[in-house]
């Protein structure tokens, strides 16, 4: 597992990966502002065929609110990951940002209280599909 995500395998098809995590998401406050087929895109524009793999933009507005307040340019790193994707051993795997990766870029020790508030909740989502 990678320090900049937090992870885990899902029983089931990316299909119904996808759907538990967007209702898990939901559940803690998130959004699911924009989804893209990377498998599907590939194929249409590179012709490369690629086990499925999609990308879901999460937010949660108030969070988001709150951290454009003390670092507009954290746009940059918004909405939040999730990815969902079938690895080499067709395992489904659900990965979310960990939000202490994405500020720790970022010199603003206000947006600590933030990432307190935010991992805590995607954790929980992620619990939630195991």
């Amino acid at each position: 597992m990678s320090d900049y995500g937090m992870r885990c395998i899902f029983n089931g098809s990316v299909e119904e990966a996808e759907t538990k995590i967007t209702e898990a998401l939901k559940d803690v406050g998130f959004g699911i502002l924009t989804r893209i087929d990377v498998a599907e895109t590939l194929k249409k524009k590179i012709d490369v065929s690629r086990k499925p793999y999609i990308i879901l933009g999460a937010c949660n507005p108030k969070l988001a609110n709150q951290a454009l307040q003390l670092e507009p340019e954290l746009g940059l790193m918004l909405p939040c990951n999730v990815i969902v994707y079938s690895n080499e051993q067709d395992e489904t795997v659900v990965s979310v940002i960990n939000p202490e990766a994405m500020v720790g870029m970022i010199d603003n020790a206000d947006l600590q209280c933030l990432v307190n508030e935010a991992k805590p909740l995607l954790q929980q989502a992620l619990d939630a599909i195991q």
